[in-house]
């Protein structure tokens, strides 16, 4: 089970990667635009994959194989400090801040709606 969480983690960092660098070419912006969305969409994912092992539709292998693996893979928290860092040293406080607060909010509530999306649904 471990090289499938290994290799499910390859496989979403590549999917990271794309979706980086393909809304980098379209966004001509200082606000990180494309990490903010990559760990929102892989929250609401882990919401749902939550919420699919807590009500015994995914069991637990499959569960951890996507979110250890796949979505560990494509969703990056260590970037996004990064990139606050980088504001503020380039002086955008209050862009540095947003993005905090975005960071950190915007997941939560992905997550939230993610689980939701599951139980609303079974």
């Amino acid at each position: 089970m471990m090289l499938l969480v290994c290799v499910c983690g390859g496989l979403g960092t590549m999917v990271r990667y794309v979706f980086d660098v393909s809304i980098r070419r379209g966004w001509h912006h200082a606000f990180p635009l494309a990490t903010l969305l990559v760990n929102v969409l892989a929250s609401f994912c882990a919401g749902m994959a939550a919420a699919g092992y807590a009500y015994h539709t995914v069991d637990h292998a499959t569960s951890l194989i996507f979110v250890a693996g796949f979505l560990g893979g494509m969703s990056t928290f260590s970037a996004a400090i990064n990139e606050m860092v980088s504001l503020a040293r380039n002086r955008h406080w209050w862009l540095a801040l947003w993005y905090l607060l975005a960071t950190i909010a915007a997941p939560l509530l992905c997550a939230a709606l993610g689980w939701m999306l599951v139980a609303v649904t079974r």
